[in-house]
């Protein structure tokens, strides 16, 4: 088995970058594979132009208006080549779906056979709907569910397939998937919003939330990928040493990206030229063979479509390439492991940026509503805003050296503390000239010139603030940014909702005035909200203990955090926002319990399967060449061999015990497993998981890894970390 590790070296050395085209300038070729504004305005007819635009607004699309847009999106698609169109869609997998069908229809009578697709195939498909995660909602013998076109993120083309993205709804309606809820949520964000906006500006008709994601990733060569049985099972390595040499040198991040690498960088971007990605940013990031690539910002629903797209995009590009890409927030124990931070922040339809100062008291007074507005719903709800991350792989990445701590608190920085610090002194009740004025001069007024200063980042932070947005850093790179992304939009909804409460109330019924009203406010939020506010080290002792001190929650364990989602308070508040119903909310626990399970069970066989079926009998081997070396020591020195082959002596029993753990790990490992799988609670089940399975893969790996140390490199099966991180 070592000549399988010794010629997957061979093939990646050997591979030469693969020649790749420049299409045309960036800005020509982007969004030709769209069926987007100018597609549309010419395959359209005026009338079904309308209905796509208005759709974006909410307004249903009659059926006879539906088989005029389907007639010119297939004809747009014919023109191109395309063969088979596909609903697309986000099911509670993570990933994306699909079922392709052919234009191709034949009749009957006989008569030539006709490429066909009328508004019925484009509105809705009826797929299997029993054959994923539903939580309940479905049983196997109910299995109808519906995918249901999605006018607000346009149709385009991958390869020879039209793909039309969509929800996927029960029969019985329930969501089944992640757009569902995250289209619900946007709508809820939008209504509070424009009600806040309006003290403003009585002109704002929509808010639209925006979305800009950083996709770290990790790219291995295929054929030491294939090496690697973890790798490929688990989209992690569960065994290996580190290598001597790993990203203590820095020498990585933002250095000169590898030649293969760079091509398939740029086979990448044509890709999403083609499609309608806007990615802009591509570079080194610090761990070796770590890299990162972000977009343009854009409305949610569009931006989470582009980043499902783009993760389907990235693996069908890199074979090309004989690339695997990694997507696994800890692929490798050691060196950093890789997230999605997600940039938030919110627009108005007149152009404002309501997360970004402005050259007025009454704009920078509308930029401090949304942004302590903001921290006030992460500070009330960081239980479900921690679930909203949580997932098997990424617990190996929050609190590790690179990555925000399981502890959710708001980074602002200094001078934004300071103004907050100057907010909190309002007097209550009504403002007196002098203090109105001193407001809007000397705190309010300035805010611009405080932010130009304001560029530090606190890496360590999970959400913080970073000019005229915020950064949600805990994401992990394999999520799928529509779970982080309803609940954020969900929760800042509900707060905007009841500060306009408040607010009014005080307008009412103390008779303050609108400024008056929202100082008042905000004062009360910014007193309530301090718990929340860090910034310092997020990965100190410290912290954990000041953090236990606040009140805040520090769930280091997917089964732990997850318990938030499921809660009395989180049930209502996306009932109350229309977002998700209890049955909804309880599904997706349900589901994520079982994916958890179901990692963590598969992680546990393969680990066992290699450290058995590779590791043990390699390290036989070795020691059996020891044995016959100290047997032929023996025969020509005699009595005084143990003195000569003292170490090799002491390096087979060493290699024994390590073995003997093995062994002795893996057989406990598994009965853990076994007592698990007997559990029928899903819950109980998860924790037994966590709490007793995954414990013994660090035990199993260390041993292992010692062994990996003492025994010939020459006989070692599985490819090792100096390999996988170097081989460029």
């Amino acid at each position: 088995m070592s000549t399988f590790r010794f010629q997957a070296l061979r093939k990646a050395t050997d591979r030469k970058p693969v020649h790749v085209e420049e299409l045309d300038r960036k800005s020509a070729i982007f969004g030709s594979n769209v069926f987007g504004d100018k597609a549309m305005r010419q395959f359209l007819t005026p009338e079904a132009y309308k209905a796509v635009k208005a759709a974006a607004e909410g307004v249903k699309i009659d059926r006879k208006i539906a088989d005029y847009i389907a007639l010119g999106m297939k004809e747009w698609a014919l023109s191109k080549g395309v063969t088979h169109y596909t609903h697309w869609f986000q099911p509670l997998t993570g990933t994306t779906a699909e079922k392709h069908d052919a234009f191709f229809e034949t009749f009957p009578d006989g008569s030539d056979p006709v490429e066909k697709f009328g508004g019925s195939q484009l509105v809705q498909q009826e797929p299997d709907a029993s054959s994923f995660p539903n939580g309940g909602i479905r049983n196997t013998f109910e299995a109808r569910g519906y995918t249901a076109w999605d006018p607000t993120s346009p149709a385009f083309i991958f390869g020879t397939t039209l793909c039309i993205p969509t929800v996927f709804v029960s029969y019985t309606g329930e969501a089944l998937d992640n757009k569902t809820p995250l289209l619900r949520a946007l709508q809820a964000v939008d209504l509070a919003a424009i009600e806040v906006a309006k003290y403003f500006d009585k002109n704002v008709k929509r808010v639209t939330p925006t979305l800009g994601w950083e996709q770290e990733y990790f790219l291995v060569d295929s054929a030491l990928a294939s090496s690697r049985p973890d790798l490929l099972a688990t989209g992690r390595t569960l065994l290996g040493h580190t290598a001597a040499k790993g990203q203590q040198l820095d020498d990585h991040y933002f250095g000169s990206i590898p030649t293969r690498v760079l091509t398939y960088m740029r086979d990448l971007e044509n890709e999403c030229m083609l499609l309608g990605i806007p990615v802009k940013t591509r570079h080194n990031e610090v761990a070796p063979n770590q890299f990162e690539l972000a977009p343009i910002f854009e409305e949610i629903n569009l931006a989470v479509d582009h980043n499902s797209l783009l993760m389907d995009v990235m693996q069908k590009v890199a074979e090309r390439h004989d690339f695997k890409v990694l997507f696994h927030e800890k692929p490798f124990k050691g060196v950093n492991g890789s997230g999605k931070h997600n940039n938030w922040s919110l627009a108005t339809d007149t152009g404002i940026n309501l997360l970004s100062p402005g050259k007025t008291p009454m704009s920078n007074l509308q930029f401090l509503t949304f942004f302590i507005n903001t921290i006030k719903a992460v500070h009330d709800n960081e239980e479900l805003l921690r679930a909203s991350i949580a997932s098997a792989s990424n617990d190996h990445r929050l609190g590790a050296n690179e990555a925000p701590p399981a502890i959710i608190s708001v980074f602002i920085g200094q001078q934004l503390t300071k103004v907050l610090a100057e907010l909190e002194g309002v007097s209550q009740g009504k403002l007196s000239p002098e203090e109105k004025t001193d407001l809007k001069l000397n705190v309010v007024g300035k805010l611009p010139d405080v932010l130009l200063d304001n560029t530090d980042r606190n890496r360590t932070s999970p959400f913080a603030f970073t000019g005229n947005k915020f950064e949600f850093r805990a994401v992990g790179s394999s999520a799928n940014c529509a779970v982080s992304m309803t609940t954020l939009n969900t929760i800042v909804a509900k707060q905007l909702k009841d500060f306009k409460i408040e607010v009014d109330a005080l307008i009412e019924k103390k008779d303050l005035k609108k400024d008056e009203a929202i100082f008042n406010v905000l004062r009360e939020y910014i007193k309530q909200t301090k718990t929340i506010l860090f910034e310092g080290d997020g990965y100190s002792e410290a912290w954990e203990k000041e953090a236990k001190k606040r009140g805040l929650s520090n769930h280091k364990t997917t089964p732990k955090a997850l318990k938030a989602k499921v809660s009395k308070k989180a049930i209502e508040l996306f009932g109350e926002m229309g977002v998700m119903n209890h049955v909804e909310v309880e599904s997706r626990y349900e589901i994520e319990l079982e994916e958890y399970v179901k990692k963590i069970q598969i992680e546990g066989r393969v680990l066992g399967d290699i450290a058995r079926n590779h590791v043990v009998p390699t390290a036989i081997k070795y020691q059996n060449v020891l044995i016959e070396n100290v047997k032929g020591l023996k025969e020509i020195f005699g009595k005084d061999f143990e003195k000569i082959a003292k170490e090799q002596i002491s390096l087979i029993k060493e290699i024994s015990e390590h073995i003997e753990g093995i062994n002795t790990k893996v057989e406990k490992m598994t009965e853990e497993r076994k007592k698990a799988n007997a559990l029928t609670s899903t819950e109980k089940m998860a924790d037994a998981y966590c709490d007793k399975v995954k414990p013994y893969f660090e035990e199993i790996r260390y041993h292992a890894d010692k062994l990996e140390l003492l025994v010939d490199d020459e006989l070692w099966t599985l490819t090792k970390y100096r390999e996988l991180l170097f081989t460029k």
